[in-house]
């Protein structure tokens, strides 16, 4: 096969070009046997270690089966099939779906290999991979992966001239991909590449000023500088009770939902969100500490407050920490709100919340006083190993969190780097 793997295209940096080529018989890091790209958020490094990965399996293999992993399959359909698929028609290659087995057959001229989508969200999906033998398998966003499905995953790449290729954002230092991989990386033969955005030569400095507002603090060093550093500090520094506390205006919302963290010992918190004009408000809350106020009250009871909470309102839903099961069947049995359990992944979800700060896309009205309070109080915990806060002053902060992740749906802008000339299909030398 040729060296010149990105040779009809216009637009690739340095670093994107060394993936392209990092395996071909004439590049000085052809012995490796994995590759590591990390980095910042839109950086290009997935839509160059997956087009690399697909035209390498042809290159030493035919007839045989290779594994695309990402956090779920839906993410991997998205964030790397669908910006692939084109590519590889382009370059001659011929694409066949089979979406019931979750498995794309991908031709090019005499040869044909396999390609299985797995989902590696849990310590359960490593059962899934189990058993296969590969050529070769490429996990994106491994980080957001658990341990035991990526070493199962790699476990199954057995035959002679298998490679590995893994590609994300940074995590916590302390994360064990960063500690066993890439700071391992010489001693594992691998080739590591750190992208930051100016390795995207297809993002404009607009764009890149776009994503440079949108983060701070953790979230800014990690997606804007591609660092691996912990988090620290307040939560949610970005908050600003010049910017974010405002009254909601007059009249009745578009639509309302009520959020809520339940708690019998620990405070129960709710709020009720109205969407005005494409905004979000936190219109008016419950609160209600059991040990400042000297008694707890009943499922029942909490549940009453909620009521009166909604005023009469048609609310479209009661978001509910998915863990209240006896709290969630008391809301069910009264039958007069649907229930749904929120989205619990708490630092998604705090990224998720600080975005929507930075856009402004919600506000709290002042007489919500314990969110506010809450928000100059929610810290991380700068002991543990992991991206953690303190669980203290945290209530409010997560019925806000299960909130935004639930039900503010902001579809995610999908911007990757390449330029490809169209009017004449590569042709590769097997």
């Amino acid at each position: 096969m040729r060296n010149s793997t990105a040779a009809n295209f216009e637009k690739f940096s340095q670093k994107q070009l060394t993936v392209l080529n990092w395996w071909s018989r004439t590049s000085p890091y052809r012995e490796k046997d994995a590759i590591i790209c990390d980095g910042a958020v839109r950086s290009g490094k997935t839509v160059c270690t997956s087009l690399s990965f697909i035209i390498w399996s042809f290159y030493d293999f035919n007839d045989t089966s290779f594994a695309l992993c990402g956090k779920t399959i839906a993410s991997l359909k998205r964030n790397l099939i669908v910006p692939m698929k084109p590519l590889l028609t382009s370059l001659g290659f011929e694409c066949k779906e089979k979406m019931s087995k979750n498995l794309m057959e991908i031709s090019y001229r005499n040869r044909t290999n396999r390609f299985y989508l797995f989902g590696g969200k849990d310590e359960g999906s490593a059962s899934l991979i189990q058993g296969m033998t590969l050529g070769g398998i490429l996990l994106d966003e491994v980080a957001l992966m658990p341990r035991s499905f990526v070493e199962q995953a790699i476990a199954r790449c057995s035959l002679e001239n298998s490679r590995l290729w893994f590609n994300c954002n940074p995590e916590h230092p302390m994360h064990w991909f960063y500690r066993e991989w890439i700071k391992k990386a010489q001693e594992k033969n691998c080739l590591y590449l750190h992208f930051t955005m100016k390795d995207n030569p297809g993002l404009s400095a607009g764009i890149r000023k776009r994503y440079e507002s949108l983060y701070s603090g953790a979230f800014y060093q990690r997606f804007v500088e591609g660092k691996w550093v912990a988090a620290y500090g307040t939560v949610y520094p970005m908050f600003s009770h010049d910017i974010h506390v405002k009254e909601p205006p007059e009249g009745e919302a578009e639509e309302y939902y009520i959020s809520c963290d339940y708690g019998t010992v620990n405070p129960c918190s709710a709020g009720l969100w109205g969407r005005f004009g494409g905004k979000w408000y936190r219109i008016d809350e419950y609160y209600y500490d059991s040990r400042r106020e000297g008694e707890q009250k009943t499922d029942f009871e909490h549940y009453l407050a909620i009521d009166k909470l909604a005023r009469q309102r048609e609310i479209e839903a009661i978001i509910v920490d998915p863990s209240a099961a006896s709290f969630i069947q008391c809301i069910r049995r009264e039958g007069k709100f649907k229930v749904i359990p929120a989205k619990n992944d708490v630092v998604d979800g705090i990224r998720l919340v600080s975005d929507a700060l930075k856009k402004r896309e919600f506000f709290i009205s002042p007489r919500c006083h314990d969110i506010l309070r809450e928000f100059s109080l929610y810290r991380w915990d700068e002991k543990s190993l992991r991206d953690a806060p303190l669980k203290e002053n945290d209530h409010a902060m997560d019925d806000m969190r299960y909130f935004i992740a639930t039900a503010l749906n902001r579809p995610e802008s999908d911007f990757f780097a390449l330029s490809v000339d169209r009017k004449e299909k590569q042709n590769w030398d097997f």
